[in-house]
């Protein structure tokens, strides 16, 4: 029971965290030398412009064939993580042992722990692969010394972070659902009492008492 609602927590705190990260315009930061009082942000759906004196200014991306490949290919991975996760969730919420969906069907709760455990899986790993593929990118395009150093770069943004953990939380829950059925699978629970036949236990002395009367009668 602690394994499952320890795989809950981490499974709804990473799906959390993944719908989060995809859609902050926080993936990655760039500061102007030329003018130190604007920070920009960049995300997967638009721009921003953050000023000093507080004022955002956001632009949504003009075109979805003009992205670069690995924002559009994280775009997509990371809706699908979302689906995954959310399905997950509810899966292994019916499965949950103080749930009582399918209380007269273990085997049945038990499939529906290991199929959301599976969907929380594969919505970590869906989340994983684009957020660490953008910071691949960054990374080369920061070090990119075909580049001349006045030109401003970008740099990982706080949604990167938030994505890692988001993987990681959904990996984590989704194994623990799912290594959790072992333990549901291997306790049997005993049988009442009331179904076990009585046992019929002869009198202490009995098997004496025929001899005994064999000799009287004679």
């Amino acid at each position: 029971a602690r394994a499952q609602a320890g795989g809950m927590l981490l499974a709804l705190l990473g799906w959390v965290s993944s719908c989060v990260t995809t859609f902050v315009p926080l993936w990655k930061n760039l500061n102007l030398d030329l003018n130190e009082l604007e920070v920009w942000n960049m995300g997967l759906w638009q721009v921003c412009i953050t000023q000093e004196e507080g004022a955002v200014e956001c632009q949504a991306h003009g075109s979805f064939l003009a992205l670069p490949p690995e924002l559009r290919i994280s775009r997509l991975l990371m809706c699908v993580s979302n689906g995954l996760g959310l399905l997950g969730c509810l899966l292994a919420a019916l499965g949950l042992e103080g749930w009582r969906a399918c209380e007269d069907n273990p085997g049945q709760k038990q499939r529906l722990l290991l199929a959301g455990g599976a969907a929380l899986g594969a919505a970590g790993i869906t989340t994983l692969v684009p957020v660490s593929w953008v910071a691949y990118d960054t990374v080369l395009d920061f070090w990119d010394e075909t580049v001349p150093d006045i030109v401003p770069r970008w740099e990982f943004g706080e949604a990167t972070f938030l994505g890692w953990f988001a993987g990681a939380f959904l990996a984590a829950g989704g194994l623990l659902l799912a290594c959790s059925t072992r333990s549901t699978g291997t306790a049997t629970p005993p049988a009442p009492a009331c179904r076990r036949p009585p046992t019929t236990r002869a009198p202490a002395g009995g098997h004496h008492a025929h001899p005994k009367n064999a000799d009287l009668v004679i």
